[in-house]
């Protein structure tokens, strides 16, 4: 069966590629990808070839390199011992790749209702969870407020759980005009300039001292540094975007020891993979999560995609990915396309 997969050949280079079809093996599913989902910050990172894209220190830059981690599609297969999956099942993917046929692990791809969740809306699934686990792991009580420090996908969505699980107000910061602007319609309260002199000092009049809770997503120094000028004593601050550059210059003392701040790790594998636990769920219950929050009108996804491609202009789409600083938030591959 013809199978073609989005491929970093090389440095800043994508391409299209007639790749082998696999059959399924012992509990292993194939799924034929209706849409995958570009997640910006990390397929950058790859495309560019950047070293530090793991969590055990920096790798070698070896290409090719393989990405789309985030699907949505339909089981055309399954192999021998397979449970509660069978053939024609709408599933959203942990994992797998910018690929036709997937094949995937079944405790790798989850089961939701197509007729309630479009398939291009469940493609985001996996990259929804990343925020979901970050304000999980700061506790958030109802009432408190919070920020988001940087607002591409993974921020919009914090912002969007955010509102959902009660926080008030709900601050989004980012320097480019049209993400603040997306950040209201995701349900922020306040969309502010973080490179504005007086940035912190409009975040404690509007929360009557500072925020309880931030999801810092810049993943660089001065963010975190600025978001830690913002909180509130005893305040909790999860990294949730990835701190891939390691010069960080805080007064820890000042902005961390002596407030009481909590800091705390919310990379997406930073969770347990078999039983979810007040604070820590698994992937699995953090997708059932969001496709619950949607189809249950919790969170509005109108107009939250902006582009849909073909496979087919993959080398143009990761060129404009890694030159165009205002790439758009949400980009995604239509695989019927073909």
């Amino acid at each position: 069966m013809e199978n073609k997969q989005i491929v970093f050949t090389k440095i800043n280079t994508a391409e299209l590629l007639d790749v082998e079809y696999v059959e399924p093996k012992a509990n292993e599913v194939v799924v034929k990808t209706e849409f995958s989902t570009v997640s910006c910050g990390t397929e950058r990172a790859n495309i560019t070839g950047d070293p530090n894209i793991s969590g055990i220190g920096p790798s070698q830059v070896v290409f090719p390199r393989l990405l789309g981690y985030s699907s949505a599609g339909r089981i055309v297969a399954v192999g021998e011992g397979v449970k509660d999956l069978k053939v024609g099942d709408a599933v959203a993917s942990i994992g797998g790749y910018h690929k036709k046929y997937n094949v995937f692990a079944q405790q790798n791809v989850v089961k939701f209702d197509d007729t309630k969740i479009p398939m291009d809306i469940a493609a985001i699934s996996y990259i929804s969870i990343f925020p979901i686990a970050a304000i999980r792991k700061t506790r958030l009580e109802m009432g408190e407020p919070a920020i988001v420090m940087g607002l591409g996908i993974l921020g919009q969505f914090a912002v969007k759980f955010l509102r959902a699980a009660g926080a008030y107000p709900v601050i989004a910061a980012d320097p480019i005009e049209e993400r603040r602007l997306e950040a209201l319609r995701s349900g922020a309260d306040y969309a502010l300039d973080p490179l504005d002199e007086d940035f912190a000092k409009k975040v404690k009049e509007i929360t009557g001292g500072g925020v309880k809770v931030a999801i810092e997503v810049t993943g660089v120094g001065a963010g975190f540094d600025t978001v830690l000028d913002c909180m509130r004593p005893f305040g909790r601050v999860a990294l949730l975007g990835c701190t891939r550059d390691k010069n960080f210059t805080i007064d820890y003392y000042k902005k961390i020891h002596f407030p009481g701040i909590t800091v705390v790790g919310a990379h997406n594998n930073a969770r347990p993979m078999q039983e979810s636990s007040p604070g820590y769920f698994t992937m699995q219950d953090d997708m059932k999560t969001y496709h619950g929050l949607y189809a249950g009108g919790r969170i509005n996804m109108d107009g939250f995609i902006k582009e849909v491609h073909s496979p087919v202009e993959a080398s143009e789409v990761y060129d404009r990915l890694v030159n165009d600083k205002h790439f758009p938030i949400v980009v995604q591959f239509d695989w019927s396309r073909l």
